[in-house]
């Protein structure tokens, strides 16, 4: 998909929108789906406001992000709303809004910090279910043995250290501790990653039970991969994670066995909402707001179909 334009103006379509508050939204990146699903949940929630919003686009650049926040804070705007690209990073952006005295919220990407001061809030999801409720139903369906691969996501984002440390604590139970991990390397969230990562892990000749993604685009490449290798998709289990339609397609395919649904539009919507209420004074910040993670299999695959 053509990437966005680096800075968008997003303007809602209501009366008043002349005095409308102007909210700065930094992004990671906008070139996969569930990325576009946040922003398109920022955006909806922007009009149903009457807000203004002045997106940028960090590809994945830490300092391009810090400087896209202080671009923000220079031109006056309401209120910041960052996807962190480095979790690490968001106590220096936090400094930054703080210091300028303007509304900052975080969504998708957790800071590391354990809470957030006030002025500042996150929505998100607990990365501490997602992986959890993923690797439980793959050991059901391994019967509780066997030999599985783990694609890891961006290992600067506290939501692929978290989901991968939730897949070694789930077989650490007595249930799962027959599961052995055979290998597992970082596809940086993305498709073709995915796919010559498991290219090269069958090159190698690995015996496996299961694939274990971080997130769905990274499985669907692992099993483009697997399909052109002539792997029978029924004798091996692929995980993901965030239901993309992508994924969900996957499923509806026989190809991928399990994910875990991310509303990522909710999430969007969610922080535009938190920031705007800050800056209303009808929240003071300082609170993380949950969007919970749901199971998703071939079982209550219709639930999510679109």
């Amino acid at each position: 998909m053509k990437k966005l334009l680096m800075s968008v103006a997003v303007s809602a379509l209501m009366c008043g929108a002349a005095n409308a508050e102007n909210i700065g939204v930094a992004m990671v990146n906008t070139d996969n789906p569930f990325d576009q699903a946040m922003l398109a949940g920022t955006q909806a929630e922007a009009q149903r406001q009457g807000a203004t919003l002045q997106i940028e686009v960090a590809e994945n650049e830490l300092q391009r992000q810090i400087n896209q926040v202080e671009n923000f804070i220079a031109s006056k705007v309401d209120a910041i709303v960052v996807n962190v690209v480095d979790t690490d990073a968001a106590p220096k952006i936090t400094e930054l809004a703080k210091t300028a005295g303007i509304p900052l919220v975080y969504f998708n990407r957790q800071p590391v910090d354990e809470a957030v001061p006030e002025g500042v809030g996150y929505v998100g999801s607990n990365e501490l279910d997602s992986g959890t409720m993923q690797m439980k139903e793959a050991c059901r369906l391994m019967g509780g043995k066997g030999n599985i691969l783990v694609i890891m996501g961006d290992l600067a984002n506290q939501a692929a250290r978290v989901r991968s440390q939730d897949i070694k604590d789930v077989i650490a139970t007595p249930e799962c501790s027959a599961i052995q991990i055979l290998e597992e390397q970082a596809a940086n969230w993305r498709r073709t990653e995915g796919m010559d990562l498991m290219t090269n892990w069958l090159s190698a000749g690995h015996q496996f039970d299961a694939v274990i993604s971080n997130n769905d685009e990274m499985a669907i490449g692992a099993i483009q991969a697997l399909k052109a290798a002539g792997t029978d998709m029924q004798k091996v289990v692929v995980a993901g994670i965030d239901a993309t339609p992508d994924g969900l397609s996957a499923m509806q395919a026989g190809d991928l066995d399990i994910t875990v649904f991310q509303d990522g539009e909710g999430q969007g919507a969610g922080a535009v909402r938190y920031a705007l209420e800050i800056v209303k004074g009808e929240k003071k910040g300082g609170e993380m707001e949950w969007i919970p993670f749901k199971l998703v299999t071939p079982e209550n695959l219709s639930e999510y179909l679109k």
